[in-house]
C-alpha cells in the first residue's frame, strides 16, 4: 500500500514540475477576418510573373501519358504516367557531381525517379 502511494505521489508531483511557469497577464489573441496588408516590398516580389510560372505540355503516347514541364522554353523535368503502374519522373540534373546519369555520352538525365512518400 505504501509503494502505491508513493507512486501516486510522485506522478503527481512529476506532472506538476513539467508543466511550465506562464505569467498571470496572458490576454488571447483578437480574431482577425482577414490578414495584415504586407509591406510594399514584399507585394512587389509576389506578383506573378508569367515567365516563372512552368508551361506543361500533355502527349498522350498510345495509353500512356507524358507530361513535359518547360521554364523559359528550357525542358527541366518528364513526368511518365504509364497506364499500369505509378508515375515517374526524368529530371534535368544542374548540378555536377556524382549524381549525373552515365548512361548515354553528355547525359544530363538523372535516373528514373518515383515519389515514396507524400505529405
Amino acid at each position: 500500500m505504501l509503494r502505491i502511494l508513493l507512486i501516486v505521489l510522485l506522478s503527481f508531483a512529476l506532472s506538476v514540475m513539467a508543466e511550465p511557469d506562464q505569467p498571470d497577464d496572458l490576454m488571447p489573441l483578437p480574431e482577425l477576418d482577414e490578414p495584415p496588408p504586407l509591406p510594399p516590398e514584399l507585394e512587389l516580389e509576389l506578383e506573378l510573373d508569367p515567365d516563372l510560372e512552368p508551361q506543361i505540355t500533355i502527349i498522350k503516347q498510345g495509353e500512356d501519358t507524358v507530361e513535359e514541364y518547360r521554364l523559359n522554353g528550357e525542358l527541366y523535368m518528364i513526368k511518365v504516367i504509364p497506364r499500369v503502374g505509378l508515375p515517374y519522373y526524368l529530371v534535368k540534373n544542374r548540378g555536377y557531381g556524382a549524381d549525373i546519369h552515365r548512361g548515354d555520352p553528355g547525359s544530363n538525365i538523372s535516373v528514373p525517379m518515383w515519389k515514396i512518400l507524400e505529405f
